[in-house]
């Protein structure tokens, strides 16, 4: 397989996962980090010479075009598959988000992948094949309590998705979002140790939480040609909390 996937926020979590199932599966892996650089580093080095790490602040457009110059450069090909996995995530409550909060939830989680995907389109037009996995959260869906300004960001990245379908599909573009549920990372770790936490973990319809390995099949899956008719769609990873 010639195929190159760069997956943003890939040093821990569940982009830790999907760099190793991509890797698995025959991938070149470009995976990125924005300040976990030795784990990272560490993680590329036991998949071997087809995966590699990079330094990417997507709230940064400098650092956006920078980081696909080096990974352009490291592989000697163009982006193929690009899975928007990157995020950052705050609790707080509504009364108290502030302004530069909300815009750097916006500028990291909406702008980030909306200027990376730009930045790849026009690679993926030339060979008439590309595909955009962006990962969402139920929260886009249903809306937050105590992270708002997450929850709209996953909502404008799910209508992000919707629109690069609309304009790009008959390019052989396909963008998708996978809106992942609760799922046993470091990013959720606090929530599920809070009573809330438990008592929503408890009430997921399948009775536990999500792995990164409920995950990696779908973006997987969608990646591949046998997606090929999938386009601006969500795949709702939930567990059966949510229907929509």
């Amino acid at each position: 397989m010639n195929k190159l996937v760069l997956i943003t926020g890939g040093g821990r979590g569940i982009g830790a996962g999907l760099v190793k199932a991509f890797a698995d599966a025959g991938y070149s892996v470009a995976l990125t980090y924005c300040r976990g650089k030795e784990k990272a580093e560490a993680l590329a080095a036991t998949l071997g010479d087809k995966v590699a790490a990079f330094a990417l602040d997507q709230a940064d457009p400098a650092s956006i075009r920078e980081c696909i110059q080096a990974i352009e450069a490291h592989f000697s090909k163009s982006i193929d598959v690009l899975i928007n996995n990157g995020a950052i995530a705050q609790e707080k409550p509504f009364a108290d988000i502030s302004a530069d909060d909300f815009s750097q939830m916006l500028n990291t989680n909406l702008r980030g992948p909306f200027l990376l995907a730009q930045a790849c389109i026009p690679a993926m037009q030339q060979q008439q094949f590309g595909r955009i996995i962006n990962i969402g959260s139920i929260g886009g869906q249903w809306g937050g309590f105590n992270q708002v300004h997450y929850a709209a960001a996953k909502a404008g990245l799910i209508n992000l998705g919707q629109s690069i379908a609309k304009i790009y599909s008959r390019d052989g573009i396909r963008a998708n979002t996978i809106s992942i549920g609760l799922v046993a990372t470091e990013m959720t770790e606090h929530e599920l140790s809070t009573e809330a936490g438990k008592q929503k973990a408890a009430a997921i319809p399948v009775g536990r939480v999500g792995t990164v390995d409920d995950i990696a099949p779908l973006a997987l899956f969608l990646a591949s040609t046998q997606s090929d008719y999938l386009s601006g769609q969500t795949l709702n990873a939930n567990g059966g909390m949510y229907f929509g």
